[in-house]
């Protein structure tokens, strides 16, 4: 594996990193390590980074499912309030990626759905200058905000069920063992 980064900068300095790894299976377990450590070294939260390690894994095994390439790029952007993954393949494939409906039994299918649900922006764009293809996600870095929180009651709302302790409710059949 080969791999260029930046030394580690404060998180939003503009810090970037590319690492590339051979069209093999275990290049998924490879770019997750690579990719936390370099997010743990420039201080981006855990939540942000776990995500981050989801959608690179999915990005990586769509590249090595849908590619046939011998190879893969990776490459990590920070900045202030974002993190860019990208993941270059060779675009052999014979389809661009395509999220898909899966059915609850399908043991594959949801990699782009994650892919989306984790990110900020997605998409995919086609390198100029070479047969390759570019799939990237945008992550951001700050915190949704909170919730706004209900009404706090000040005394406990009325039941309308009664609990079993209470009794049986009005509208229960009668017990046949008294």
């Amino acid at each position: 594996m080969r791999c260029r980064a930046t030394p580690c900068l404060p998180f939003g300095s503009g810090a970037t990193a590319a690492f590339e790894l051979p069209a093999r299976p275990a290049a998924v377990g490879t770019a997750r390590r690579v990719l936390r450590d370099l997010l743990a070294a420039w201080g981006v939260a855990e939540p942000v980074r776990d995500d981050a390690v989801l959608v690179a894994s999915e990005l990586v095994t769509n590249a090595l499912v849908h590619a046939a390439g011998e190879r893969i790029v990776c490459r990590v952007r920070a900045a202030a309030d974002r993190v860019r993954l990208e993941v270059e393949d060779q675009n052999r494939g014979p389809a661009r990626p395509a999220q898909r409906q899966s059915g609850p039994d399908d043991q594959n299918g949801r990699g782009l759905f994650l892919v989306g649900a984790l990110s900020a922006d997605r998409g995919m764009t086609l390198a100029p200058d070479r047969p390759a293809r570019i799939v990237w996600a945008d992550l951001t870095t700050t915190p949704e905000p909170p919730a706004p929180a209900g009404p706090t009651p000040s005394e406990p709302l009325p039941r309308t069920i009664p609990h079993s302790s209470e009794g049986a409710p009005p509208h229960a059949p009668a017990d046949p063992c008294p």
